[in-house]
């Protein structure tokens, strides 16, 4: 069987597939989510068609992403899977209702009249829960399981903590600044003056949020803190913390200064990505922190390997119609129903 162990790190590789493919779905489905989070807020019905216009012809499509990282995970490093799945089954339910309830939303919404009030709520809450327990398994996996041997150890209410509730409400707020940042670069008029004013305020909660969890993390695990604030370490890492209170201070100017519409949203991705390498670094090399190393949860390299095959195949077809999809729809959205179409 063809098998590239001996060319390439296989465990390594498909840990940095399966870590950028999160990160897109956090990304790219993560400022829909915001739109649905802000959705009953905006000032009329007008700027919540808008709104939905402005994220309709993506919301399906970005939702690839989290396929590929759970899929990936299960297919690459299926010890990791055994031990985190039964710890977060049921967050990981309540998140897929959450977005079923979105979907159907979206499709009933725009031939609905009498009903639209129901399913302009059911678009909002199914993107709250979803976020939600995304934020909760987040901060759980950041805390670790109890694992014995090769298996989950612990109980079903594991995941219930105050700090996994904290990076829920914390995804919360940052997934709303995406949305607000998207809805700013998509509408124009009321609902792009509404959008600026809604990020203004959530500029300022994403900052008090990733301090909390920033400072949280060094005091619940001594190895995080030894890896942070030991020398030379502490000289290496400081890029990240710097970078993202850089982009909050631009993102502070261009929001007051009303006159710029992108840099805020491309922004907003940058203080994300500095978030989402901090944890990375955080829990390196840790599938099950700090139990479960990717080599240890590695599948067989055939196994690996026969898989990679098929993702150097299908990954540039997946990322082509994703950028085509934003280029066809680039622009400014309008309010009448059928302009996703």
């Amino acid at each position: 069987m063809f098998s590239f162990e001996g060319a390439v790190d296989l465990p390594l590789v498909w840990y940095a597939l399966i870590g950028t493919a999160i990160f897109l779905y956090i990304l790219l489905d993560g400022f829909d989510l915001g739109v649905g989070i802000l959705f009953p807020f905006a000032p009329t019905d007008q700027c919540r068609d808008r709104m939905m216009n402005s994220v309709a012809p993506f919301w399906d499509g970005n939702e690839t992403w989290l396929v590929l990282g759970g899929g990936g995970l299960f297919a690459a490093f299926p010890l990791a899977y055994a031990i985190l799945m039964p710890a977060f089954y049921i967050p990981i339910i309540l998140m897929l209702l959450g977005l079923i309830f979105r979907g159907v939303a979206f499709e009933f919404r725009f031939k609905a009249e009498k009903s639209r009030r129901l399913w302009d709520y059911s678009f909002h809450y199914g993107s709250l829960v979803a976020t939600f327990m995304q934020g909760m398994v987040l901060g759980t996996f950041v805390q670790g399981v109890a694992v014995n041997g090769r298996s989950f150890a612990g109980g079903v209410l594991d995941w219930l903590s105050p700090f996994s509730i904290m990076t829920g409400v914390a995804l919360v707020t940052g997934y709303a600044l995406l949305g607000a940042t998207w809805t700013m670069m998509k509408t124009e008029d009321e609902t792009l003056a509404w959008a600026r004013k809604c990020a203004t305020y959530l500029m300022f909660l994403v900052a008090l949020f990733m301090g909390l969890v920033s400072l949280s993390m060094p005091l619940m695990n001594s190895d995080i803190k030894a890896l942070w604030f030991s020398l030379p370490n502490f000289y290496f890492l400081q890029p990240m913390p710097i970078l993202s209170i850089v982009f909050f201070i631009m993102l502070w100017r261009d929001l007051r200064g009303g006159s710029r519409e992108i840099r805020p949203f491309l922004l907003t991705l940058g203080i994300f990505l500095m978030n989402y390498i901090g944890i990375g670094v955080s829990t390196w090399p840790w599938l099950v922190p700090f139990k479960v190393s990717l080599w240890d949860a590695a599948a067989a390299p055939e196994s690996q390997s026969l898989l990679l095959l098929g993702t150097i195949i299908l990954l540039p077809c997946v990322l082509a119609y994703t950028g085509y999809c934003f280029w066809v729809f680039r622009g400014k959205a309008s309010h009448e129903h059928d302009a996703a179409y």
